[in-house]
């Protein structure tokens, strides 16, 4: 069912409206501006792809800002764009119902079931369930996740995007189903991911295991962490916290490393407020990402937002990213420019300018946006 009219209003828009009362009046100029830049950047992409694609990682990391754009303003037309969206792929990731054949290394057909990138949609179809109850919409879900759980297999996150796909999953599910396995092998797949992707001196991920330093090492003989990729970890660290019970057994260990991947990725941003799609080594691949430095920016302002991350520490972090953000990669139509296109690495040579734009780049700044506007309401 469509929703036309808003009757009951949402956390996130009542925070809005009803703490602007006593907000200073420069403080709620600058929170509606934001907000502003929300419907321009979210309306400019669903006007300009008003058909519905694949429910693959790209259109599906999209739908996850949104749907926070959703949470936050209340505006109808994101939440009938994302349920069409989800009817268009009739509440499902890869479609194949032959669990034989059931695979989980890279591939975009039906027999892809267990491979993360078709697994994040289920993201959105918890959501919108969560809004209007119906157990069709977490069927597949549920019957897809349950049924990897059941498997001896540990190995399902083994790149580094992984963890933005599912590790959110896992915990909307557990809200759902009071399933305590959904938080069980969270911990056990996580574990696997981070012994083959994390890099305790720096504190950051490898992409996968293909780029862990030394076999493989940027231009000028460093380690090469690829900022999408951290992007993504980071990410799905705060919307994992988010989710997960205060007292679970294993909230301190995401808690901390959490915490040490944003003080590393702070500590390498760029005087003029991006990332670069090498980390460590600028001189890899030169010049402004927005996919990274979004997901980046969420990622921090989430754990200010939520007092897990010092507020002195990293507000002038965010402030500098964000002021890249609306000043660069943001053009005049809505449109969001400097987004490295479709890979998993940091390429010398590669051209990404103001046209470079993509769903999954829209998704992050929309995450971006809707916790710079928390951010500025709550300050």
């Amino acid at each position: 069912m469509k929703i036309k009219n808003l009757l009951i209003p949402l956390m996130g828009t009542c925070l809005l409206s009803c703490g602007s009362k006593q907000q200073p009046a420069k403080q709620q100029q600058e929170t509606d501006q934001v907000v502003e830049i929300i419907h321009q950047v979210n309306r400019h992409w669903q006007e300009t792809h008003p058909q519905h694609e694949r429910s693959f990682w790209d259109n599906a990391a999209y739908h996850t800002g949104n749907m926070e754009a959703f949470f936050l303003t209340g505006d109808s037309a994101y939440y009938n764009y994302s349920l069409a969206w989800a009817e268009h792929n009739e509440w499902k990731g890869a479609k194949s119902d032959n669990k034989e054949e059931w695979k989980y290394s890279y591939g975009e057909s039906d027999e892809y079931v267990l491979f993360g990138d078709y697994q994040i949609c289920f993201q959105t179809y918890c959501d919108l369930y969560t809004l209007a109850p119906d157990s069709q919409k977490i069927a597949r879900a549920r019957e897809v996740m349950e049924y990897e759980m059941s498997t001896e297999a540990n190995d399902y996150w083994w790149w580094a995007d992984g963890l933005y796909m599912v590790m959110p999953v896992m915990t909307k599910l557990y809200k759902l189903t009071q399933n305590p396995l959904y938080l069980e092998k969270l911990y056990e797949y996580w574990s696997y991911a981070n012994s083959i992707m994390y890099d305790e001196e720096s504190g950051l991920y490898f992409r996968d295991a293909k780029y862990v330093y030394p076999k493989h090492e940027s231009v000028n003989g460093k380690k090469d962490f690829w900022a999408r990729g951290d992007g993504w970890v980071l990410a799905a660290f705060a919307k994992v916290l988010k989710d997960l019970p205060a007292d679970d057994a294993h909230r301190a260990e995401y808690l901390a490393y959490y915490r040490k991947q944003a003080a590393a990725i702070a500590a390498c941003q760029q005087p003029d407020g991006y990332w670069t799609r090498s980390l460590l080594d600028p001189e890899h691949a030169p010049g402004p990402e927005t996919s990274g430095t979004a997901f980046f920016t969420y990622g921090l302002l989430w754990g200010m937002n939520n007092g897990l991350l010092d507020k002195a520490t990293y507000e002038p972090v965010v402030r500098k990213a964000w002021n890249y953000l609306t000043t660069v990669a943001l053009q005049p139509d809505g449109r969001v420019g400097y987004v490295q296109p479709i890979g998993e690495k940091a390429i010398p040579g590669q051209v990404v300018d103001v046209n470079s734009t993509a769903n999954f780049g829209v998704g992050a700044f929309l995450l971006a946006a809707c916790e710079m506007a928390r951010f500025l309401q709550a300050d």
